[in-house]
């Protein structure tokens, strides 16, 4: 063992936002919370096992091979070479199918942990592409929208999926994001097949002007810009009807002051930027209200929205 390999590591990754109205697969934000743990230790033998998983992934495979953190972990080892012995704990410390990246967060811990385990023989962000394949057993498809900010943090833009073209974007200070979450579980998948395979010209154009102004909005510090920007014409009108009252949760945020609201990842979690956090505040509230009215159970998360990786809790 060399001198920066641990046997034990602990990590926090965080969950996140994807799509951000406009941006459908190619922009997300990272969370301050909520996240899931991971803790990778080194084992006799060889190959990825998954020792304990808590929390409300307790239905989760515990089959490396079936469970993103294994997989991602299986494919970082595959890639390093490394014939070790890793076993994974998973400690989900957020809601499954709730729209804020709950595989991503696990596959990134995994690669952050087990990375860490061996030495860092990689930087961050080579880790995306193998965090990505979690993603492609969860739902299909390695996409990058939850994957890249909690694996980078702060605001991202994916400019290209394959190979990985991800952008770290600045943005005004303060931002805060309100999130709320009803407690009803929508797949990702379901969600994915009832989207149009071919958009009008006209909408297009909208939308590619709306990730443009939002993109500019957040690296010039402009709110009325970003708030502007913040309108999905294509994919929030069709997946908007699965989520319960979402037309007035979405119009008491903004009535509450946010820069603008909708859908978190594929839902049911609905988020809201804001200019202060005492407007994030105010916000949650009223969109707590909204899904009060429907006798819809519901967590709130109030965030910064900052730079900040996913964290080393602890190592040995």
């Amino acid at each position: 063992m060399t001198h920066s390999e641990k046997q034990e590591v602990k990590v926090f990754a965080p969950a996140s936002v994807a799509n951000v109205n406009c941006g459908f697969d190619v922009m997300g934000f990272a969370l301050e919370k909520p996240g899931d743990e991971i803790i990778a230790r080194r084992t006799d033998g060889e190959g990825v096992s998954i020792t304990k998983v808590t929390g409300d992934g307790g239905v989760l495979p515990a089959n490396p091979q079936k469970n993103t953190a294994g997989v991602s972990a299986r494919a970082l080892l595959a890639h390093l070479g490394t014939n070790v012995g890793i076993e994974l704990e998973i400690h989900k410390k957020m809601p499954m199918g709730s729209g804020l990246g709950s595989s991503a967060a696990s596959s990134v811990g995994a690669v952050i942990a087990v990375n860490r385990l061996l030495g860092s023989p990689l930087e961050l962000h080579e880790l995306l592409g193998f965090a990505a394949e979690g993603e492609r057993v969860a739902c299909g498809a390695a996409h990058l929208d939850n994957v890249a900010p909690s694996l980078l943090g702060g605001f991202v833009f994916i400019r290209s999926q394959q190979p990985p073209d991800v952008i770290e974007l600045e943005c005004p200070v303060p931002l805060y994001a309100t999130v709320v979450h009803p407690k009803i579980e929508i797949r990702t998948e379901d969600t994915r097949k009832i989207l149009r395979r071919e958009v009008l010209l006209s909408k297009a154009v909208t939308q590619w002007g709306n990730v443009g102004g939002l993109v500019a909005g957040l690296l010039k510090g402009d709110y009325d810009l970003i708030s502007r920007s913040l309108e999905d014409v294509i994919i929030e009108p069709i997946r908007s009807v699965l989520i319960p009252g979402f037309n007035e949760v979405k119009q008491a945020a903004l009535d509450a002051g946010a820069l603008g609201s909708g859908i978190s990842g594929s839902g049911p979690s609905i988020f809201a930027l804001s200019s202060s956090e005492e407007t994030a505040q105010k916000v949650a509230e009223a969109m707590q209200i909204e899904f009060a009215r429907l006798d819809l159970d519901n967590d709130v998360y109030i965030s910064r929205i900052k730079r900040e990786d996913p964290y080393i809790i602890e190592e040995q």
